[in-house]
């Protein structure tokens, strides 16, 4: 059996005076930014529990709040790489721990309704006046509307709006230093029977430690929220993000929140804030 020689040091040094000869067209020479260079200021380091007190204190103070902000819906289409925005309106959001929450929609001109939906996590009800119907369902009958905004169900803003820390009975958290984007990434690993499954990721900027974005997989690993969050703002001395944009690429529809005003953990959050009763002469429909 032949054994192969090694090259000749002799080859290496003419192959090297050959491309240090090759005319200048042939080569491209590229700068490559190092992270120093996109940024000056230096990165802020955190440890896992760190960031996971941080989640805390940002959810954990927060039992209840009226929201008024500028929603603003877009339908995506991905084949063709497209989406339609439609006119912001008016919203109020409340929201009672641990699961109920009422979105009501007005028209920004003349104060009308346009829809009034309510959810306690397990059941929700959407009245759409206008179009004299009444919808009740499960948080998780299928998706079917043609219209992709009559998929919105109210837990799936609620989820974005919330970022909850990793629930410890089922739950336990990784963390990634993506040096690259300059963010700190704490992956929560949900265990479900004999497997363990990618839930949610919970993204901080290294240079403020803040919470950027939060996504949220199914459990083939596919994102079914992906939500962004920025300018923090303190609200009764609780932070908050201002700006909410809650892309749902499953769902094919994007929600823009802008906040308005905030209050947080007022009285006037009632159980009865969150019952909604099937108006007179409305066609009601049920999902399962």
């Amino acid at each position: 059996m032949t054994q192969s020689r090694p090259r000749s040091p002799r080859l290496l040094i003419v192959l090297c005076v050959a491309f240090a000869a090759t005319p200048a067209c042939f080569v491209r020479r590229r700068a490559v930014p190092t992270p120093a260079a996109r940024q000056t200021r230096p990165l802020l380091t955190a440890t896992k529990d760190e960031l996971e007190r941080r989640v805390h204190e940002v959810s954990d103070p927060i039992l209840s709040f009226v929201m008024r902000a500028d929603l603003s819906p877009s339908v995506l289409n991905p084949a063709k790489g497209a989406a339609t925005d439609y006119a912001t309106v008016g919203a109020y959001i409340l929201y009672r721990k641990p699961a109920d929450i009422r979105i009501l929609g007005q028209d920004p001109v003349i104060g009308s309704t346009i829809f009034d939906m309510v959810s306690n996590g397990v059941e929700f009800r959407v009245s759409i006046p206008r179009r004299k119907r009444f919808v009740i369902g499960n948080e998780e009958a299928p998706r079917t509307s043609e219209n992709k905004l009559e998929n919105l169900r109210p837990s799936a803003i609620l989820t974005s709006l919330m970022i909850q820390p990793a629930d410890p009975q089922t739950d336990f958290s990784v963390l990634e230093n993506d040096t690259e984007r300059a963010a700190y990434i704490l992956l929560i690993i949900r265990r479900e029977q004999d497997q363990f499954i990618l839930a949610r990721s919970i993204h901080f900027d290294r240079y403020t430690l803040q919470i950027t974005r939060q996504q949220m997989f199914d459990a083939s690993g596919s994102i079914v929220s992906d939500t962004t969050y920025s300018d923090w703002k303190s609200y009764n001395a609780v932070p908050f993000p201002s700006e909410i944009d809650i892309q749902r690429p499953k769902d094919n529809y994007e929600v823009q929140l802008s906040l308005v005003s905030m209050r947080i953990n007022t009285s006037d959050v009632t159980a009865e804030k969150f019952l909604l009763e099937q108006p007179p002469d409305t066609q009601l429909q049920e999902l399962k």
